[in-house]
Order: structure tokens, then sequence, then C-alpha cells
């Protein structure tokens, strides 16, 4: 089967009552239980999903992935979108397949979400559809890998 890893950002872990309006009532927890669960019935792939407040964490599972037999990465940064060059460096030296996901649309947000450091090093970004972003990137993932 083959092996897709899911990290989210900082703040990610508050999801379901973080700003419900912005951001959905759905919690990580669940997102991450039907992404475990779309992966294997759906696409033949096992998903690995982890979330961390701590950018060099983050960074650890990035390089780690493509050793740890990763074939693709779906990543939400959250607010490390828009101030993390560390992240994009990461994404662009393991070369694996990459998707940013957001539950919101940063651009019809205020102005400094607008910027996103690793949109140039990944496939795509999926963004604006709340808890289905994530179930629309593993479907563009499966496709890739």
């Amino acid at each position: 089967m083959r092996k897709v890893l899911v990290l989210n950002g900082p703040n990610l872990n508050l999801l379901g009552s973080r700003e419900p309006a912005v951001y959905g009532t759905a919690t990580l927890a669940h997102i991450d239980e039907e992404l475990r669960r779309m992966g294997r019935a759906e696409f033949d792939l096992d998903v690995h999903c982890m979330q961390s407040n701590h950018e060099g964490q983050l960074l650890d599972w990035i390089q780690a992935a493509p050793r740890d037999g990763f074939k693709a990465i779906l990543l939400n940064p959250g607010g490390l979108t828009h101030t993390s060059i560390a992240l994009r460096d990461a994404l662009a030296a393991v070369a694996l397949p990459a998707i940013e996901i957001h539950l919101s649309n940063p651009h019809a947000r205020e102005e400094f979400r607008h910027r996103s450091y690793v949109a140039g090093v990944v496939r795509g970004t999926i963004a604006g559809f709340g808890a289905d972003s994530y179930y629309l990137a593993l479907r563009a993932v499966s496709r890739l890998v």
C-alpha cells in the first residue's frame, strides 16, 4: 500500500472549537479518521496524519518522509504558510509530490494571508472548502503516486 503523509501545522489541533465560522466544526481527529478511511477504501493508500505547533517538528517529519517510505505529502501549514521559508525549503529538498491545503480561502481573508511561501514548491493548493479541502487533496494525490 502506498504511504501518504498528512501534516498539520500550528493551531489545527483546535479545529472544531477555533473560529468555527472560518474553519468549520469538524475536529482534526474526525478529518484524520476520514482521510485514513478514504485512503484505504477508495485509493489503496496508507494515510498517516500528524499535527504539531512547532515548525521544527514539521521540518523533521518532512525530511524523514522519503526515508520512511512516504510517496507524497499533504500539508496544511496553518499560519506558517505565510512565514516559513524553512517549510518551503524542506518540501523542495525532499522532492515528493505535495499538495497545500487550507480550510478557508486565504485570498478572501486578510492581505497578509495572500502570500504562501510553500505554493511555489507544491503540485497544487486546495483551499476554501472546509474539511472537504483535505478529501479533495487526497483524491488528487492518489493520482500522483
